[in-house]
């Protein structure tokens, strides 16, 4: 009957699990695609538009003033530009995601605080009290936590085992649920960190092919116009300045998130740390 019960709460764990992870890969699976067309439109309706450029050509040179004069010399970076585009929406997008997800995993106040009322509340062993604390928090400290303490519940009345293993339980508990938590909190942070070493590779690359093409065409156009080798040169580097401004966002963002959920963890490391000491001294 135990074995019995073992699994059907297994089974239920691992669903309640699966299903956040479905949901976030779909999330990715959408995103990715969504972010690369509305680049190329960006690129071709909103960029290229013929308004953007003299003669409203947009095989011409950019107008001389305003907006558009900055829309038409971006168009004129060539074909990377719209790759470029997608992977700054990219990466735009995953910020906000995991922006809303810490959020939501930091929960309503701190896992600090929520740690000192549950010490408050298990020194006067009102486990039930120190649960409410748990649904109070929504955040990812309060789930493990609650978890713990379901499992800390169910011990104070189990007669089977002696002290140590009731807290090796608890313990087990506690390290089951932050290894559903942690995964969660790292999804798709690895989109930011591939952009991050992609995004300027991607400007120079760009960059390169513009230069290629600017100095071709001044070979064959006779003699060199300085002019016309500036433009080019400048249209060029819109490549790499898309690139670098694109991979800075990725790794501030990245790093933020990284120190976020480092913070998390370690709050969570604490509550289960005091979560079992707790047992320990309530029931020696």
């Amino acid at each position: 009957m135990a074995e019995t019960k073992t699994t059907v709460t297994a089974a239920t764990a691992k669903a309640s699990s699966h299903q956040p992870k479905k949901s976030s890969n779909l999330f990715a699976g959408l995103a990715v695609p969504i972010c690369l067309v509305a680049g190329f439109l960006f690129f071709f309706f909103v960029l290229g538009n013929p308004a953007n450029f003299q003669g409203n050509n947009p095989d011409g040179h950019p107008i001389d003033s305003g907006i558009g004069k900055w829309l038409g010399t971006i168009y004129k970076g060539g074909l990377v530009v719209p790759v470029l585009i997608s992977v700054l929406l990219i990466c735009l997008t995953f910020v906000i995601e995991r922006f809303l997800y810490l959020a939501k995993a930091k929960g309503k106040f701190s896992g600090s605080e929520l740690v000192r009322k549950v010490q408050y509340h298990l020194a006067n062993k009102n486990v039930d009290a120190a649960l409410a604390e748990c649904d109070k928090q929504k955040g990812s400290v309060g789930n493990v936590l609650k978890a713990g303490l379901k499992k800390y519940k169910e011990m104070i009345s189990n007669t089977e085992l002696d002290v140590e293993q009731k807290v090796v339980s608890i313990k087990n508990e506690i390290e089951e649920t932050t290894a559903l938590e942690l995964p969660m909190m790292e999804k798709n942070l690895v989109f930011l960190s591939t952009i991050a070493s992609v995004a300027t590779l991607l400007g120079l690359f760009g960059t390169v092919l513009g230069m290629i093409k600017a100095f071709a065409a001044m070979s064959s156009g006779g003699a060199p116009d300085s002019a016309q080798l500036a433009l080019g040169i400048s249209e060029a580097l819109i490549n790499t300045a898309l690139g670098i401004g694109t991979s800075a966002i990725a790794i501030i963002m990245y790093n933020y998130f990284t120190t976020n959920i480092d913070s998390i963890t370690y709050a969570i490391d604490e509550s289960g740390f005091t979560l079992t000491q707790s047992f320990a001294a309530n029931h020696k």
